[in-house]
């Protein structure tokens, strides 16, 4: 019988708890106290970070600031497209994403998914592109690879800039190379959830000096501007410039040292929590592969490695006698398994994009500020569906469990299936009667 029902649950214990940290994580942070040396300009242990993260993920520069979003502006102003030009990029993703692009004086333009890999869609990029495009944002949901190759032939065939949105993408990997140096610049957070965390936070990584020389400038009000090839490559905010000036419009998105000193705790636990999560991302696909009504991602040759941020998979009702997607999600967690429902709706259908209370307007950076797409015109139908009706999320701790953990989600939606029409029908019966009172 269903938990749900009164039965008792597949599974007792909880998941493994995000973050992982012990005693090396609290002296970290308190060795930063003591030093007395809290601030970002010229930290040892944040430029230690930003070359040890650099390195990880097979980059030459890295740059470490305040989040992701921050990382995202950054990168883009970093490649200096022309105002108000187009930005492709998927709608199922987080508000930052696009939001980034906004803030960065840029039109965003979605493209809809693969819907077996949830992935930006190739076709749909080269479909969308206009004469206003400058550039190309892939973003790895979940921490899979884009099809990089085909997205790179697009922009070289255009002329467009690439931009990896690779908030989700820690240790994650396209033909064996790192998610985030594949493009012109990768763009990741560090944010609570993420696999790599010091609760907020951000880098920006990329092979180009002059990229990396801007993201500085831009970073840091206090560095002017004035960026030195000599002596500033991995020196983050420390400029070499002499003389008050400052050459670009820029802001505070520091990191601190208090937020490096985690990361490096945390960056040493990270290649053996993503061999964890790969190995149980596998698993848990071939348990997934054998049961009806359920669909995970595909994963292609190129995906070398998924970083398995959010484990992602489709729930399909006409396997469990029409059961709804909310109440497959009451039923799996009351067995034990924390399924969560995931985006409701794609970007381009959220209040900000119907321009609700001129929110869009304000941010609107070509013309005389009235946006000249209408978002509600957009036709995204494989994000638009899967949002409503499909989509199921597992968080990435949930794969630091060992594989007995896989089984008991498999197990537990095999008895969702095979208890669907008693739970539909307890439901009916405790549906209270809106017919009218008899005369």
């Amino acid at each position: 019988m269903l938990a749900l029902l009164g039965g008792n649950p597949v599974r007792s214990d909880p998941y493994p708890a995000w973050p992982v940290f012990d005693e090396t994580e609290v002296n970290a942070v308190a060795d930063v106290v003591r030093t007395g040396e809290w601030g970002r300009l010229g930290s040892h242990r944040v430029i230690a970070f930003e070359r040890a993260f650099a390195a990880f993920q097979g980059a030459a520069y890295g740059l470490a600031v305040n989040s992701g979003t921050s990382a995202l502006e950054m990168g883009l102003e970093a490649l200096r497209l022309p105002r108000g030009s187009e930005v492709i990029l998927a709608p199922f993703t987080f508000m930052a994403s696009a939001t980034s692009i906004l803030n960065a004086g840029l039109v965003p333009v979605f493209a809809d998914i693969d819907p077996e890999t949830y992935n930006l869609d190739p076709a749909c990029v080269a479909s969308a592109i206009t004469p206003r495009t400058s550039a190309i944002m892939a973003v790895h949901f979940g921490g899979l690879a884009c099809d990089m190759q085909a997205i790179l032939d697009i922009a070289a065939a255009r002329g467009l800039r690439v931009i990896e949105d690779a908030a989700h993408s820690h240790a994650g990997t396209w033909c064996d190379r790192g998610l985030g140096t594949i493009g012109d610049v990768g763009c990741f957070s560090f944010q609570a959830s993420k696999n790599l965390n010091s609760g907020e936070g951000g880098a920006v990584l990329t092979d180009d000096m002059e990229i990396f020389s801007r993201a500085i400038a831009q970073h840091d009000l206090w560095g002017g501007g004035v960026v030195q090839r000599g002596g500033q490559l991995g020196r983050g905010s420390l400029a070499t410039g002499e003389g008050w000036d400052f050459t670009v419009s820029a802001g505070d998105r520091r990191i601190t040292p208090f937020q490096a000193a985690l990361l490096l705790a945390q960056l040493g636990r990270l290649e053996d929590q993503a061999q964890r999560r790969a190995a149980n991302g596998s698993y848990l696909n071939d348990l997934l592969d054998d049961l009806d009504g359920i669909q995970g991602r595909r994963i292609d040759a190129f995906a070398t490695r998924p970083a398995h941020h959010v484990y992602v998979f489709r729930y399909l009702p006409d396997a469990f006698n029409g059961l709804s997607r909310e109440r497959f999600i009451e039923a799996m967690n009351a067995e034990g398994i924390p399924v969560a429902q995931g985006y409701r709706q794609p970007l381009h259908r959220t209040a900000l994009f119907a321009d609700v209370d001129g929110a869009l307007a304000r941010a609107w950076p070509r013309g005389d500020g009235t946006p000249d797409i209408d978002y509600a015109e957009v036709s995204c139908p494989h994000a638009e569906r899967l949002c409503a009706d499909e989509t199921l999320f597992l968080a990435q701790s949930v794969l630091l469990d060992d594989e007995a953990g896989m089984v008991q989600i498999a197990d537990a939606i095999e008895k969702v299936r095979e208890h669907a029409e008693a739970l539909i029908a307890a439901d009916g019966a405790a549906t209270p009667r809106s017919d009218p009172p008899s005369a």
